[in-house]
């Protein structure tokens, strides 16, 4: 009895030197994403420029007198762990608001959760319509595919001067599947061709039987619309079959694993991206240096921009909010305007999008160059 009087008290006068000494309770973020998994590469750069934009903020006294905790989940790149970690983050940490998914299908498995929940989502970079869709608690703080399918088609017609196409594509990935589309439509509307449609799955490796009938149809250029896992070897075999003619992408081409899978068959092939860092942009060249800082001279990747950019729009959200009650940083992520990102100026428009630019980047040398920006 006398021992637990002494823990009780103990506990009390902890409480009371936690109270005495003026520190307020951190305000609780939530981030998800695929740290393991098939696309580790999207969630280890982008948890990398969130903690990044987070030394930052914090370091300026964070917000509302208050300091940021970031609390976060590997979802290992699979869609029902993603929901499971929206779920934990959620009810048992009580995250005010959520930070994630890179992938479209991910994120639309965790989203509902969050949406049900009345918490606040941003992903960084997810660019399926349908994710914001899912209700008024989600948004994105990157393009979507129908300017992202039409960006590269407009170039690929434009400034290459190409007509005839072949895709190949994600057929379980929402992602591939909407890029696919949007470029399709873009194409037959202004007077090009897609002389054929083939599909693969993820974690396939065989890509030769659907490129040896997309040799046979003759296209300018490929589009494949996929994640970094499968691009590499798709190009390294289409040109062990001789296809000479442009591969092209989203930003799902963007990891060092593609350089790594692909060799040299990447070169000369086209994806479009979220920032190049190539830019001379201040705010890019600022995030560029600070990030090459602080993880050893890497250089980052457009998901690692993007989450850098994500934190810094829900803590400035936070800040025009006055509070943290997740309802009054739904509103106040509603009403973000012009705001001076590293990747660009971002405007949450009505459907919870981000309006802002994209580029289109040319890999030389395995390497990604900047060719274009076109502004939305």
């Amino acid at each position: 009895m006398r021992n637990s009087l002494i823990a009780v008290l103990s506990l009390s006068l902890l409480g009371f030197t936690s109270l005495a000494s003026g520190q307020a309770e951190p305000i609780k973020i939530g981030l998800f994403g695929s740290e393991t998994g098939g696309t580790a590469t999207f969630g280890v750069s982008t948890k990398e420029g969130v903690m990044l934009a987070l030394d930052q903020i914090n370091g300026k006294g964070g917000v509302l007198g208050r300091q940021i905790q970031i609390i976060s989940e590997d979802d290992q790149s699979k869609p029902e762990e993603a929901k499971t970690a929206a779920e934990k983050l959620i009810n048992r940490d009580k995250v005010v608001a959520l930070i994630g998914e890179v992938a479209s299908s991910r994120s639309l498995a965790a989203a509902p959760v969050a949406q049900a929940a009345g918490i606040p989502m941003l992903s960084p970079s997810s660019t399926n319509p349908k994710v914001t869709q899912v209700g008024d608690c989600i948004f994105r703080a990157c393009f979507i595919d129908p300017f992202q399918g039409s960006a590269m088609a407009k170039y690929a017609m434009n400034d290459l001067k190409l007509k005839k196409f072949a895709i190949l594509y994600d057929v379980k990935n929402d992602y591939s599947v909407g890029l696919k589309q949007f470029f399709s439509e873009y194409v037959k509307a202004n007077g090009g061709e897609i002389v054929t449609e083939l599909g693969y799955s993820e974690g396939d490796n065989d890509f030769k039987a659907q490129l040896t009938r997309i040799r046979r149809a003759n296209p300018e250029a490929i589009y494949a619309p996929g994640y970094y896992t499968e691009v590499g070897s798709i190009c390294k075999q289409a040109r062990q079959l001789g296809i000479a003619v442009p591969l092209m992408g989203g930003d799902g081409w963007d990891s060092e694993k593609t350089a790594e899978m692909g060799g040299d068959a990447i070169n000369g092939c086209y994806f479009t991206n979220h920032y190049s860092p190539e830019d001379k942009a201040p705010a890019v060249q600022e995030f560029v240096s600070a990030y090459k800082a602080k993880y050893g001279g890497k250089t980052p990747d457009a998901m690692a921009i993007l989450g850098y950019d994500a934190m810094r729009i829900m803590a400035d959200a936070i800040t025009r909010a006055g509070s943290a009650d997740p309802k009054a940083i739904r509103n106040a992520l509603a009403t973000t305007k012009d705001f001076r990102a590293a990747s660009a100026v971002i405007t949450i428009d009505e459907n919870r999008n981000a309006k802002k630019a994209i580029v289109v980047l040319k890999i030389e040398n395995r390497v990604p160059h900047f060719v274009q920006s076109i502004a939305p």
